[in-house]
Order: C-alpha cells, then structure tokens, then sequence
C-alpha cells in the first residue's frame, strides 16, 4: 500500500476502534465475530489475519482456536499493530510487520486467512486488488479459506444516496472530533463511499 495511506495510521490507533463501534453503531463486533466464525469454522493449524491492524479480528479467532492453532497478524502499520500487542488476549499471537502485496510467509502455509475492513485501502487500482488477492491464494494451503469482512455499496439507489449522506455527515466529523485527525477520516469517508458492490467487484 502507497506511503500516503501508511501515514494515516500514525495518530489514530488510540481512539480506531471506539469510533468504528460508534458509526456502525456497535455492528462491527457482531460482523467481526461471524467473520472469525466462518473462518474458524474450516479449521487447520495456521491462520493469518492480514492488515490485522488493532488486533479485533485475531481476538476473534483467538477465542474460536484449538490448542495447536497458531494465528498470525500482518499489518504495514507499526503503532496501529504496537496497540495490538499490548492486548493481554493476544499473547500467544505471532505479528509480522509487512505489506499484503509481498506477504513474507511461504507458499500454502495457512489454513485460513481473514481480512477485516481493510479490502478498500488495497483498492487503489484494480490491478493492486488483484495482486493482494493473489498474494492470499499463494499462502493459502489447498481448500484454505479467504474471508473478507468489508462495507459495500448497497444495491437499492435509495438506501445507497442514505447511506453516502451518513458517512459525509457523520463519519468523517465524528472520526475527526474523537481522533484530531482529519486527513484520515477524509480518507474514510471517501474510501466508504468509493469503494465496490458486492456483486462483480473484480468482474
């Protein structure tokens, strides 16, 4: 991912997931839960969290993980993945500072790989979302598993201009007050609304 959006991640860590629980209105818990369960649910020894960054969604798996199941977070971002290994519950994760596009990890070593509100920071182009895309198939073992846990547009044109309305209105100035960094909820708020439908996104 391109430096720019690398330095959007410096100052927000302290406050990231107190406002991603207030605009979702605390939806985020319970998707990131059903993500981490239809992961876990192919089991395996070795999951990957890529751009794990506060570690919420490796908590997740932590607590669906048998014994010998060894999960790993990788994240581009030092101080967003510093909060993450200050967690008491993610003592036993092994965290990697990398960018999805070069994962340092060898061809089919995990069972399961997840990725949490982060698709749209790779979507700077086509070509790169198909190159992380890539790049989680080579470490996934045969019959792996991808989950991706991602906002999209919704289908109804009604329901898609409400919700643009909601993100320009609220996402960007609640991000902003709480956190003081405008630049990275600007960013937010535009990925949020750029970002693919569901149906076809790399058709």
């Amino acid at each position: 991912m391109s430096e720019s959006i690398q330095n959007l991640f410096v100052d927000i860590p302290p406050n990231y997931e107190l406002i991603n629980h207030l605009i979702t209105f605390g939806q985020d818990i319970c998707w990131r839960k059903k993500a981490a369960k239809a992961a876990a649910s192919g089991g395996g020894s070795m999951w990957l969290d890529a751009c794990g960054g506060t570690g919420e969604m490796a908590a997740c798996l932590c607590h669906l993980a048998q014994e010998n199941t060894k999960i790993i977070v990788a994240d581009f971002s030092l101080p967003m993945m510093s909060k993450a290994m200050q967690k008491p519950e993610l003592k036993g994760v092994d965290f990697t500072l990398a960018d999805v596009r070069h994962l340092p990890f060898q061809d089919n070593s995990f069972d399961a790989v997840t990725i949490a509100f982060a698709t749209r920071n790779l979507n700077s182009s086509r070509d790169n979302l198909l190159r992380c895309f890539a790049e989680f198939n080579r470490v996934l073992r045969p019959g792996g598993r991808l989950v991706i846990l991602e906002t999209s547009q919704p289908t109804s044109k009604v329901i898609r201009w409400l919700f643009h309305v909601y993100v320009r209105l609220a996402v960007r100035p609640l991000g902003w007050l709480i956190s003081g960094s405008n630049a990275a909820y600007t960013y937010l708020s535009s990925s949020m609304r750029r970002f693919l439908y569901r149906r076809g996104a790399c058709g």
